[in-house]
Formats: C-alpha cells, sequence, structure tokens
C-alpha cells in the first residue's frame, strides 16, 4: 500500500521515523503544522496517520469511532490489541494506550477502497488550517497563540452505509467551534460522496488551549508562515 514508506512493522510491532511522519504530513494530508517537523523538540505523529496505519492492518468497517489518548514520537513502539471483534486499541509495549477504537457493521480489507478512502480522508483533514480554521476562530473572536500553535486531535467517526465503493470522496458538511475561556473545541462534519451520492458520514473533533483574542495581523503572519513552508517543501520535494 502507499503507506508502506512511512511506517515500518516488525513483526506486529509498528514505529515512525520523524522523517516518515513528517513527509506524510506534509506530502499526503498537506499539514504544515510545526509540531510534525523532524527538528521540532515537540514533534509528534500526526494523528492522520496512526488511523491510515490503523485502517491497513485491521480493515475498514461500516461503523467506527477513535478516541486519541496519546502523543506518538518516534521512540514510540506500538502494538495493536484486539480485545474483541468491535473493540481494539493501539498501546505501546508496556500497555500504555494510544487510540482506543470501536467498530460495527461489515469489515472489508479491500486495499485499493482502503488506501482511497485513507487518502481522501486524510487530504480533507490537513485542509483544517487555515482554511477552515481560521474563518472558526474569527467568528468566535478568539484565536490559536501564533507563536506555539498546538491543535490536538481529539476523536472522529466514521459512518458508511455501505462498502460496496470504488473511490469515495469527502465534503465538508458543517464546522462548529465551542469555546470556554482559554479552551476551545471544534467539529468537522464531513460526508463521503460515490458518483453523486452520499455513501457515509462521520465527524472529526479538535481541542485548542492557549487562546488568544483575534488578532488579523497575527492571523496573517501565521497563514503566511504556513504558506512559505508549505512552497518551501513543495520547491524541494517536487
Amino acid at each position: 500500500m502507499f503507506l508502506d514508506s512511512y511506517y515500518s512493522d516488525n513483526s506486529g510491532e509498528l514505529s515512525f521515523t520523524r522523517a516518515q511522519a513528517s513527509h506524510f504530513a506534509k506530502r499526503v494530508a498537506g499539514d504544515f503544522n510545526p509540531i510534525h517537523d523532524e527538528d521540532n523538540k515537540r514533534f509528534c505523529v500526526p494523528g492522520d496517520l496512526l488511523f491510515s496505519v490503523l485502517l491497513a492492518n485491521v480493515g475498514l468497517s461500516q461503523k467506527m469511532r477513535f478516541e486519541f489518548a496519546g502523543m506518538i514520537n518516534e521512540s514510540s513502539c506500538l502494538l495493536i490489541d484486539i480485545k474483541s471483534p468491535t473493540e481494539l486499541a493501539v498501546i505501546d509495549c508496556k500497555g500504555k494506550v494510544y487510540m482506543d477504537v470501536k467498530r460495527s457493521g461489515e469489515t472489508t480489507k479491500d486495499e485499493v477502497l482502503i488506501s482511497q478512502v485513507t487518502k481522501n480522508y486524510v487530504h480533507f483533514s490537513g485542509m483544517n488550517f487555515p482554511h477552515i480554521m481560521v474563518p472558526l476562530m474569527k467568528s468566535k473572536d478568539i484565536m490559536i497563540n501564533p507563536t506555539r500553535p498546538l491543535v490536538i486531535y481529539e476523536c472522529m467517526e466514521l459512518d458508511f452505509t455501505r462498502l460496496d465503493l470504488t473511490a469515495p470522496t469527502v465534503e465538508l458538511t458543517d464546522s462548529i467551534i465551542e469555546v470556554e475561556g482559554k479552551r476551545g473545541n471544534v467539529t468537522l462534519h464531513f460526508c463521503f460522496k460515490e458518483n453523486g451520492e452520499i455513501v457515509g458520514t462521520g465527524s472529526k473533533r479538535m481541542v485548542m488551549s492557549g487562546l488568544k483574542p483575534y488578532c488579523q495581523d497575527s492571523i496573517d503572519d501565521l497563514v503566511s508562515r504556513f504558506n512559505e513552508r508549505k512552497d518551501k517543501f513543495n520547491a524541494i520535494n517536487n
């Protein structure tokens, strides 16, 4: 699968190098969050990479809920713990949980379909900033800290009506932001479409912390730095 170059599987032990995780974030997701840079002291593996690797290993079920419980770095050695047909978890070698998963309905291990679902979802997910997040923050007159932007993936859900699909695309259907003090929650609702038909729905929830009053100049600078990082990476790697 297309994921093979973005992680290692040593007899069921999953791991990620900084380069693998960083390149996935930028090349596949279009996510230029500095926390996924190879040289960042606070480096962590993108949640969308963990999600994609999990699907590649256990298959895609009609209904799935993913709860992220910890940040993964290049020293993490992970295992998929299948507790029952409907519950599983991603844990490290000491038993610490990084992701809880619940699933139901039919399951497919069709590699082509799973690749299409993950590629299209991850590309959609990586477009959160600035296209979706900036208008949401402006609507509530708040923003993330421009010097240490931090948005944490909390959970996501998928709900397909059927799995006899080939290449479902992903579209945003709604976006909601809730703010309480310096903390905010963002929920994105989306749908999967194939040949114009809605064949599934989903949601993604993120947590923002250290919020500040909205400042257009600071946001413009943050977006400008984001675009510069994107252009620089694409110039070197295309």
